[in-house]
C-alpha cells in the first residue's frame, strides 16, 4: 500500500475508534436507552481500542419492531427480485471500495493479520454477489395432486424478521454472510455482533446508510449476550435466529426459541481431524495440516486440532508440522510479515494456556511451542503436542487456539480410522490427505462431518453448503440450502 495512503488511513482510523459509536436502528444512528457501553480491547496490546454503545432489551425491541415494520409494510419483501439484487450488489461495491479500511478495522479489533482482513473483505463481497444472484431463483413448484379438477402449487416466501448473532473470530465476513442470505430471501435483519469485535459491524451500518437501503431492513445492535443477545432470541416478533458461536450457547438458544417456535440455524463448535496416509504428498500435506489448525491463531470452528498420521510417516509429519509452527511469524496484525495475530481476548488466552497445561498434566508432550509470547497482548506460540490419548481433556474439548495433538495409527483399516475420527461429540469438518482417491471416497463416507476436505480442499465458499453433524450445529449455511433456511413453503390448493 502506498505510504501516503497508509498514513491517511491510519489517521482516519484513529478518529474512527475514538468517536461515539451508536446503534443503527431503522436507518438512523441512535443512543442506547440505558447508556450502556462496551470498552473494546486491542488484543495485540491488551489496551482499550475504543468504546461502543451497548444495546439493552429496550434497544433490541426497538430494532426488532423496526425490522418487523419494514417486513410487514415496507418495500423490501415486495421489491422485484432484480431490484433487491441491485441494492445488494451496490452494497458489495461499497464494501469493495472500503476494503482496506475494513481490513484495518478487523486487524485492530480482532487481531488477525492485515492480509487476512483483506481476504475477509473480499470474501464478504463474494457472498453478497453470490446471494444477490439467488434473488430471482426462489421459485415454488406445480404439483400433481392426482385429481383432474385440482390445481396445486407451492410458493417460497421469506420467513420474516431474522435475528443474526455473529462470532468474534471472523466478524465482518460472518456478518455479511448471514445478512446476504436473509436479504436474498426477502427477510429483514437485526444483527448483533460479538461484543469483542463490534467495529466492523458498525462500519457495515455506515455503508448500508450510504447506499440508501430501505429503512429498517438492516439494523445493528452491538451488545452483550445478556441482555442484548438474550432479548433478540426470546423476542416474539423475531421469526428466525441464525447463530454462529459455541455449542453451549447454541443449546440455550434452542430452548429460548421455543416461545414462538422461531426457526433456528446453528453453526457451532468443532474438533476436526486431519488424517494423513503414507501415500500422501507430504510436501503439501505437512504445511496443509499445520495451517488447518494454526490459521487465524486456531480461532476457527473447523480447526483440525486432532492430527492422525500413519506410523510410517508419523515422525516426518510431526517434525514437519513442528517446523511450520516454529517458522510462523506471530505479531500484531498490522506489522509487516505477520502470519498469525494474537488471540482475541485475555479470556481466550487463559483458555488456551489452560488446555495446554492440562494436556501436559495428563501425560502429553509438547514438541513445539506451548508458551505465551511476551507479556503485552494475547499472543501464544503455535503448539504441537504428541503422546496424546483419546481420554485427555484437550483431545475431547474444543480449544479454539493454535494447538494440535498428533496421534499415530498403525494400519489402513478405514473402519478403525473413521472410528477414531468420529470419537467426538462434534462433526463439523475433516481433512484427508492421500493419493488413493478410491480410499478417500470410502473413508469420507464413514466420517460424520459436514464438510470433508481432500488434499487441501477449499476455503469457505458461498456456493458450498456449510454446517455440522452432531453438536456442531443445526441446518446449513451457504449455497441453495443457506437461502432455503430463510424461506417458508406455502402450498395453494385450488379446486377448478
Amino acid at each position: 500500500m502506498n505510504a501516503l495512503i497508509e498514513q491517511s488511513l491510519q489517521l482516519s482510523l484513529s478518529t474512527y475508534f475514538t468517536r461515539d459509536h451508536k446503534l443503527f436502528i431503522d436507518g438512523a444512528w441512535v443512543d442506547a436507552e440505558d447508556g450502556g457501553m462496551i470498552v473494546v480491547t486491542n488484543p495485540a496490546t491488551g489496551e482499550p481500542l475504543g468504546k461502543v454503545q451497548a444495546a439493552g432489551r429496550f434497544d433490541v425491541d426497538r430494532a426488532v419492531r423496526a425490522a418487523r415494520q419494514a417486513f410487514d409494510w415496507g418495500p423490501w419483501p415486495r421489491l422485484p427480485p432484480q431490484e433487491r439484487a441491485r441494492l445488494m450488489l451496490k452494497l458489495a461495491d461499497a464494501i469493495a471500495s472500503a476494503r482496506d479500511e475494513i481490513a484495518h478495522i478487523e486487524s485492530l479489533d480482532n487481531g488477525m493479520p492485515l492480509s487476512s482482513g483483506i481476504r475477509a473483505a473480499g470474501l464478504a463481497v463474494s457472498h453478497l454477489s453470490y446471494f444477490a444472484s439467488w434473488c430471482g431463483k426462489l421459485a415454488g413448484q406445480i404439483h400433481n395432486a392426482g385429481q383432474a379438477d385440482m390445481h396445486v402449487y407451492s410458493v417460497k416466501e421469506p420467513v420474516g424478521v431474522v435475528g443474526a448473532i455473529t462470532p468474534w473470530n471472523f466478524p465482518f465476513v460472518m456478518e455479511i454472510a448471514k445478512v446476504a442470505q436473509a436479504l436474498a430471501a426477502g427477510c429483514t435483519v437485526v444483527l448483533k455482533p460479538a461484543e469483542l469485535t463490534p467495529f466492523s459491524a458498525l462500519k457495515l451500518g455506515e455503508l448500508v446508510q450510504a447506499v440508501d437501503f430501505p429503512k429498517g431492513v438492516i439494523n445493528i445492535v452491538p451488545g452483550y449476550g445478556d441482555p442484548a443477545g438474550k432479548a433478540l432470541v426470546e423476542h416474539e416478533l423475531v421469526d428466525k435466529i441464525s447463530f454462529t458461536g459455541s455449542t453451549a450457547v447454541g443449546k440455550w438458544i434452542l430452548g429460548a426459541a421455543a416461545g414462538n417456535l422461531k426457526r433456528v440455524t446453528l453453526e457451532l463448535g468443532g474438533k476436526s481431524p486431519t488424517i494423513i496416509f503414507p501415500d500422501a504428498d507430504l510436501a503439501k500435506a505437512i504445511p496443509g495440516a499445520a495451517m488447518h489448525v494454526f490459521a487465524n491463531s486456531g480461532q476457527v470452528c473447523a480447526a483440525a486440532s486432532r492430527l492422525f498420521v500413519h506410523r510410517k510417516v508419523f515422525d516426518q509429519v510431526l517434525e514437519g508440522v513442528g517446523h511450520v509452527a516454529k517458522s510462523l511469524r506471530v505479531a500484531p496484525g498490522l506489522e509487516p510479515g505477520c502470519q498469525l495475530g494474537p488471540l482475541a481476548s485475555q479470556r481466550q488466552l487463559e483458555r488456551v494456556m489452560g488446555y495446554i497445561a492440562s494436556g501436559i498434566e495428563e501425560g502429553a508432550q509438547v514438541v513445539q511451542g506451548g508458551n505465551r509470547i511476551g507479556e503485552r497482548g494475547y499472543f501464544v506460540q503455535p503448539t504441537v503436542v504428541s503422546h496424546a490419548r483419546r481420554d485427555m481433556r484437550f483431545m475431547r474439548e474444543e480449544i479454539f487456539g493454535p494447538v494440535v495433538a498428533a496421534v499415530p495409527f498403525e494400519d489402513e483399516d478405514l473402519n478403525a480410522i473413521a472410528e477414531q475420527a468420529n470419537d467426538t461429540r462434534y462433526g463439523l469438518a475433516a481433512f484427508i490427505w492421500s493419493s488413493d482417491i478410491s480410499k478417500v471416497h470410502r473413508l469420507a463416507s464413514k466420517i460424520k462431518a459436514g464438510t470433508i476436505h481432500v488434499n487441501g480442499g477449499l476455503a469457505m465458499d458461498p456456493a458450498i453448503p456449510f454446517g455440522g453433524y452432531k453438536e456442531s450445529g443445526w441446518g446449513r449455511e451457504f449455497g441453495a440450502e443457506g437461502v432455503e433456511a430463510y424461506l417458508e413453503t406455502k402450498s395453494v390448493v385450488v379446486r377448478l
